[in-house]
């Protein structure tokens, strides 16, 4: 259906070099489109690459306001028109609120919060210019629900939610839509502890009404969705890809 087809577009993807952003990645190359996979390891970056026939690689830290203008800046002028952005880099850390690490905290809000900000308002400054433009905010369900150990992940993935409203809000009359995927839970590098912990894998089962972890795969057809002209008439908005979790008590 020509309405998802991404042919002709170009899709920066943040944190892809592997798990969501690179099944991301590939889920928009299978669409049509261009991608330009993002990481600090260029090393991995390559490797990844090999995976997304036609794939580019644009290193930089995301973290770094200066870094991300400079290099998205660079491509415009040398590349080419980034269409669709997919700020999927992020970091978790867990620790009990009363002795959870300062400095971690800072690690949080500069991978999880500040990176959408610094790549989002890079590259919207050129599709504002060209009245067009698709920007994908990659929340989780901790923006809508907390967990014990993981107040200040909470906290940053919240702030993503509601960075996509004003995203939004401000970018809209120039013809940009800036949404949101937020993923439950997925095995994924991020959640490695998670997955191998026998006890909680088994309350996740029972929580969930899908009765299961997520595969990365499953969040294509969403992504696809949010970055074709099919949701055109969609802005601000979030889209659990939960298994249900949200919609549950």
């Amino acid at each position: 259906m020509q309405i998802f087809d991404l042919t002709g577009r170009r899709a920066l993807v943040t944190g892809s070099s592997q798990g969501i952003g690179l099944a991301l990645a590939k889920g928009l190359a299978e669409a049509g489109a261009s991608v330009v996979l993002n990481g600090r390891d260029e090393a991995k970056l390559a490797e990844a690459a090999l995976q997304i026939p036609g794939a580019a690689t644009l290193a930089f830290d995301v973290t770094d306001h200066a870094a991300a203008r400079a290099a998205v800046d660079a491509f415009e002028a040398q590349t080419g028109a980034i269409d669709i952005l997919v700020n999927n880099a992020g970091m978790q850390f867990r620790a009990p609120l009363e002795d959870f690490p300062a400095d971690a905290f800072t690690r949080l809000l500069q991978t999880n919060v500040a990176s959408v900000f610094n790549v989002g308002q890079a590259c919207a400054r050129h599709m504002i210019t060209r009245r067009a433009g698709k920007i994908i905010n990659i929340a989780s369900v901790q923006t809508a629900l907390a967990r014990p150990s993981i107040a200040p992940y909470t906290a940053t993935k919240g702030a993503v939610g509601n960075l996509t409203k004003g995203m939004c809000t401000d970018w809209a009359k120039y013809g940009l839509q800036c949404n949101a995927i937020a993923p439950g839970y997925f095995d994924t590098p991020l959640n490695a502890a998670l997955v191998a912990d026998k006890d909680f894998s088994a309350w996740l089962e029972k929580r969930t009404p899908a009765g299961r972890w997520g595969d990365v795969e499953e969040l294509v057809g969403a992504c696809i969705f949010l970055a074709s002209p099919a949701s055109s008439f969609v802005n601000g908005h979030t889209l659990y890809v939960d298994g249900g979790i949200t919609a549950s008590l």
